[in-house]
């Protein structure tokens, strides 16, 4: 057949098998519908749980909150040992000074001291010289009357003598209980004034005396004294027995 009828013959034929395949894929059930051309199968059981996963990053500090309430206090623990000392610190200042405190007991305190002066020009030889120019006899020890100290508390004395020296020559000595202890010569120089002096320490005991004598004849005797010279002895107690 020739012509426009055999043309839309051959169409149809060509067009019929595409026809029939596409009525072939519409007549299939859809799986996903329940009940589409066919009965569906029954639900299946839930799966098990997964593993859990891996901890994340730590997050970035908050800030910081507010002060707690203090705590009960601890019980008191064990004494430490004592540790090395440490450097010595710089110095302080001076602190204020105390106050004064109550006067206290006074100590018996031991007196005991003379001096004494000439007032005769030529004392007499062989006796004891009286000086009777009293400068200090507070205790009273030395006798003017007799030229005597009297020893009232045992202890160590010092003694010493200045005579003045003129018109003849001088020898005198210092006396302890009728026994001359110390010497002292001066020989006169004409048309002059000298001195002779001596000085001596004595334990002395209680009920002692000491005095100073000139020895010798009379031309031995130049002890002098006048307004404007002395001859002077003198006495007084270092330290006391204390026993």
């Amino acid at each position: 057949m020739r012509g426009p009828a055999g043309f839309f013959l051959c169409s149809l034929l060509l067009v019929a098998p595409h026809c029939t395949e596409v009525a072939t894929e519409e007549g299939q059930p859809d799986p996903k519908m329940p009940c589409a051309n066919w009965m569906g199968g029954a639900p299946g059981y839930p799966g098990h749980n997964g593993l859990p996963g891996r901890d994340g990053k730590d997050g970035k500090d908050g800030q910081k909150g507010e002060k707690g309430e203090e705590g009960v206090q601890g019980p008191k623990g064990d004494q430490g040992e004592i540790g090395p000392p440490g450097q010595e610190g710089p110095r302080g200042f001076p602190g204020y000074p105390g106050q004064m405190g109550q006067k206290g007991e006074g100590a018996f305190i031991y007196r005991s001291a003379f001096s004494v002066g000439l007032t005769e020009r030529a004392p007499h030889p062989k006796v004891p010289i009286r000086f009777s120019k009293i400068f200090y006899n507070e205790q009273n020890h030395y006798d003017a009357s007799t030229g005597k100290f009297l020893c009232s508390i045992p202890g160590v004395y010092y003694f010493a003598y200045h005579l003045t020296v003129y018109l003849a020559d001088v020898k005198v000595s210092l006396y302890k209980k009728d026994k001359a202890v110390i010497f002292t010569y001066d020989q006169f120089q004409k048309n002059n004034v000298d001195q002779a002096s001596g000085s001596v320490l004595l334990h002395l005991n209680a009920g002692d005396e000491v005095w100073l004598q000139v020895y010798g004849e009379g031309d031995k005797n130049g002890v002098y004294a006048d307004n404007i010279n002395d001859s002077t002895f003198m006495g007084f107690l270092l330290y006391p027995d204390l026993d």
